[in-house]
């Protein structure tokens, strides 16, 4: 597994550091001592996690866009990085169909962009991960899980520049970095949960944002199954890549990081799970209207990441709903946020085994 003892005093360049899987990871990143340089659009959503987890002030935090490749290669050259850690992106379904061309620029060419930093300014650089998503598969929305060597053809924009954003980082690896001076891998990871999600048009979110009104769940589509993981599930995963690829360049990978089986729910049951951890009398209402396509079934086959690591999911998606739960009660009642964060990553970390 990880030993966050190996980024102290690591130089780590991480895109996407504004989001709400960039700010946990940048907390990890900051209490592991790192020399933590992020780079990413102001915080996407008010309030934020970013601005709440304390890590501001701990790190050199640069406002930028990935498509500005101008300053992005300044930024870059400044922080002279060790590590690679490419998050940036337009990470929703529905916002790609009505921003297109925004989601390839930004999923396809920041991925050009961050890896071409890495070609003329990486002279440092030792592990470079790029995070993607489950989507990236051609999904035929059978039983069975996805392997690293299915084809990649997403349906909708925002997964298929994803796809594309894999094929670039094959495309680079291959033609620039094949010597394997540079260890770089990608992450395909699944539906992520946990406290601090304000993004709109993501179930969690939905759901705190009714029950901290009083008010019944919305659910556009409870038949949905999805892979779903706490949040620092995969930012672990990836930086176990990250050390382990680091350390020996043969660990330059492919990688799924999903939950197991049994926590490949519907969306029904997911809400049924938080209403029963926020408890309250909370309930939700199946309202569905359509809308653009979006997969009913999708799922990864993890055996790679389990094989060459010997890498376990560790806690399980009620798990999962339960961290939420808490820290979303504890920041409706103004308690130490930052407190509950480290609090819930020490018990992730020392607590490894199934939960």
């Amino acid at each position: 597994m990880v030993d966050l003892k190996f980024f102290k005093g690591k130089r780590v360049f991480l895109t996407g550091h504004t989001g709400f899987k960039g700010s946990w990871l940048s907390r990890i990143l900051v209490q592991a001592d790192a020399e933590l340089t992020g780079y990413s659009l102001a915080p996407p959503t008010e309030p934020n996690l970013f601005l709440i987890c304390g890590v501001e002030g701990k790190m050199n935090s640069i406002i930028g866009d990935i498509c500005n490749r101008e300053k992005l290669f300044e930024s870059f050259r400044q922080a002279n990085p060790e590590i690679v850690i490419h998050m940036a992106a337009q990470p929703l379904v529905r916002e790609s169909y009505k921003e297109p061309v925004y989601t390839y620029e930004t999923n396809v060419m920041g991925t050009v962009n961050i890896l071409e930093c890495v070609r003329l300014y990486g002279q440092q650089v030792k592990s470079v991960l790029n995070v993607t998503t489950d989507k990236v598969y051609l999904n035929h929305e059978w039983c069975w899980g996805y392997r690293e060597n299915d084809p990649l053809d997403g349906f909708d924009p925002y997964s298929n520049s994803k796809s594309c954003s894999e094929l670039v980082t094959h495309s680079y690896r291959n033609s620039f970095f094949a010597d394997g001076k540079i260890a770089i891998s990608t992450a395909r990871a699944g539906n992520v949960i946990g406290g601090g999600d304000f993004a709109m048009d993501r179930i969690v979110p939905d759901c705190v944002r009714a029950a901290s009104k009083e008010e019944k769940i919305i659910v556009r589509n409870p038949h949905s199954t999805r892979p779903y993981q706490h949040v620092l599930e995969p930012l672990f995963a990836y930086l176990m890549i990250v050390q382990k690829q680091y350390e020996n360049g043969k660990y330059a990978d492919y990688y799924n990081v999903g939950p197991d089986d049994c926590d490949c729910v519907t969306t029904g049951q997911l809400v049924d799970s938080f209403c029963n951890a926020w408890g309250d009398g909370q309930v939700w209402e199946n309202q569905f209207q359509g809308g653009p396509h979006e997969a009913n079934f999708l799922k990864l086959d993890c055996a790679k990441i389990k094989s060459m690591f010997q890498w376990l999911p560790s806690w399980s998606y009620e798990k999962a709903i339960e961290k939420t739960v808490d820290w979303t009660k504890a920041y409706l009642q103004k308690l130490d946020i930052c407190h509950v964060m480290d609090e819930q990553i020490l018990e992730f970390v020392n607590g490894r085994g199934r939960v």
